[in-house]
This record gives C-alpha cells, sequence and structure tokens, in this order.
C-alpha cells in the first residue's frame, strides 16, 4: 500500500511540474485557436483536466497528448458553432501575430489567418508559431508527415493570395 500511495505523489508531482512548466506555452497556442483568452484559458485547463485524467498512461509524453486535446476539443467547438469565422481569431490581439512594427502588416497577417481553414491555421500555428517540427506537428494532429507538410504548402499558398502584402513573411519552407 506505501508503495502505491508513494507512486501517486509520484505522479501528483510530475504532472504539477508539467503544469507549471508547460501551461504559459499551451495557453499560446490556444489563444491562436480561439482568438479570446478567456476561451484559450478554458481549452488549456479541459485539456489538463484531461490529461490528468489519464496521467498514469501519458506521463512520459505528455505534451503531444495535451497539443491534441486542445486541438481536438477546439475542432469540436467549432462544429458545434455555425459562425465559425466569429469565434476563430475575431478578438484575435495582431501584435500577438507577428513581431513586426507595422500594425497595418499585423492586421492584414490577422485577416489572412482568419480566412484559413481550420486545419491550415493549426498547422501553420504549430509549425510556425510554436515552433515545432514537421514530425512533431504530425505526432500532435495524429496525421502523417505527408500531410503536415502538404498543408504547410497550400496555406501559404493561400496566404500568398489573401494577402499578397505579406510576401516577405510567406516563404514556403519546402
Amino acid at each position: 500500500m506505501g508503495s502505491r500511495q508513494a507512486r501517486r505523489e509520484e505522479q501528483h508531482a510530475a504532472f504539477e511540474a508539467f503544469v507549471l512548466a508547460r501551461t504559459p506555452a499551451l495557453t499560446r497556442t490556444a489563444y491562436l485557436l480561439t482568438g479570446d483568452v478567456h476561451l484559450a484559458e478554458d481549452l488549456v485547463q479541459s485539456a489538463l483536466l484531461k490529461a490528468a485524467e489519464h496521467w498514469h498512461r501519458i506521463e512520459t509524453s505528455p505534451e503531444a497528448y495535451v497539443r491534441r486535446t486542445l486541438y481536438t476539443q477546439q475542432v469540436s467547438v467549432w462544429r458545434r458553432r455555425r459562425d465559425v469565422r466569429e469565434q476563430t481569431l475575431g478578438a484575435y490581439d495582431a501584435a500577438a501575430a507577428t513581431d513586426a512594427g507595422d500594425p497595418d502588416l499585423r492586421l492584414s497577417l490577422v485577416e489572412a489567418l482568419r480566412r484559413l481553414t481550420t486545419r491550415q491555421r493549426t498547422v501553420l500555428v504549430l509549425r510556425f508559431f510554436e515552433d515545432l517540427t514537421e514530425p512533431q506537428v504530425a505526432d500532435v494532429l495524429g496525421v502523417s508527415r505527408g500531410t503536415v507538410k502538404s498543408t504547410v504548402h497550400r496555406a501559404l499558398a493561400r496566404l500568398r493570395v489573401l494577402a499578397p502584402d505579406l510576401a516577405d513573411l510567406v516563404e514556403d519552407p519546402a
């Protein structure tokens, strides 16, 4: 009985350390997915709750589990809502989109991101904002690396069409 209690305490400490270390980064990602600080916090809290429930299974790779949970929960929200554009990035703070000092450029980027599909926007956020590698994005989303590559390529091509003034920012890494 003592070793079982010690194991639970060890898992609890590991979960707390994970939450403290990764919540800021997870919240940034959730914010880019939701476009609202409060919705992002709720999304992260919900994903972390699911992670806590399954910690014994996921403690070796919790980051991938939580990121995938963020994505899938937000997709569920989008599917339930009729007006996707209002929900996604509607209240998005343009300053978070890019470090460029030009407010017009930031607004163009926000508007262009708003017009991408859910998957395209998510892949771009994970790949370039979160700076994950293609295999990491594929793991987070549960898709193949080829799907990530083609989605990035199509999303960047669409950004070039939607916002030609962003040409300097939109270069295909292929």
